[in-house]
């Protein structure tokens, strides 16, 4: 439990959402340089995996790699590594060349100068070549990633280790809902019900483990009502639609992230990945 009196709670805008850092049992002097590195690495992800911003590794490899093996930073060829690991255990369930699909959805701006439609053709992530020295090449022409679906947990992960090497006792990471937390005492999070975000549905306690939930989108500015899913099929190219929303807990916040769209996309047969990752998911139906 963080208590009030060694404890610090900063946030910033990062990756597209507020990213918020607690962290206790310390003096305010010696956390404050952690909890600022920690943001830092929140920040190098964003820089290194963002598609909207134009000098990062996802932008040169959407630009350059269908044409030639791009070199990555190590971090983002780890993302990759995982990406593909999980497109194959899945049976093509996660999927991070779906950014074709996004674009014509209106969900991600489509490069200048047009670019390749989805419709028709939908590109896997099988198309994703990992070479020696964290090179990268796609095997097709029209492929495009988004990472979006991943990187998130990842920075959660990475601003976790760096508390962690600072030596800070107990602190969580919260990048609009995919968090992780460790510590002596458990962190309680509560859940927020997918089919009606107004209401709870559960609270639970986070301690040394990873949590991202995902469902149906909202804007609490415009109206409490749930709009569509963000969450595409790979197979069809459509929303999925059977599950309003998941929340999946995991031994670190990149598996839970992309888990969750597992989840939402295969529904129960997603129980096996489940289990060799040693995750578990709230589904609500």
């Amino acid at each position: 439990m963080l208590i009030a009196c060694d404890s610090i709670r900063r946030a910033r805008p990062l990756l597209g959402t507020f990213v918020e850092i607690a962290a206790a049992g310390m003096a305010p002097d010696a956390m404050n340089p952690a909890i600022a590195a920690a943001f830092a690495a929140v920040a190098k992800v964003h820089d290194l995996m963002s598609f909207h911003q134009a000098g990062s590794d996802v932008s040169r490899l959407n630009a350059h790699a269908g044409t030639a093996p791009v070199c990555v930073h190590p971090w983002t060829f780890q993302v990759l590594q995982v990406a593909v690991e999980l497109h194959l255990g899945s049976g093509g369930a996660f999927d991070v060349a779906i950014a074709p699909v996004l674009e014509d959805m209106g969900l991600l701006p489509r490069p200048s100068g047009g670019g390749f439609s989805a419709s028709g053709n939908l590109a896997r992530a099988q198309a994703i070549e990992l070479l020696p020295g964290r090179r990268v090449r796609f095997r097709q022409p029209d492929v495009r990633i988004d990472l979006g679906g991943i990187a998130k947990g990842f920075a959660v992960d990475r601003a976790i280790e760096v508390l962690r090497v600072h030596g800070i006792p107990a602190a969580l990471v919260n990048a609009g809902g995919d968090l992780a937390a460790f510590g002596p005492s458990p962190h309680d999070v509560d859940i927020r019900d997918p089919r009606k975000p107004d209401r709870l549905i559960c609270r639970v306690g986070l301690r040394n483990r990873a949590m991202a939930s995902t469902g149906s989108y909202f804007d609490p500015f415009r109206s409490m009502e749930m709009g569509g899913s963000a969450i595409i099929d790979p197979k069809d190219g459509k929303p999925a639609r059977a599950i309003p929303g998941v929340t999946v807990c995991a031994p670190c916040c990149m598996l839970a992230d992309a888990l969750t769209k597992v989840v939402m996309v295969a529904g129960p047969s997603a129980d096996v990945l489940l289990d060799r990752y040693r995750a578990a998911a709230l589904v609500v139906f």
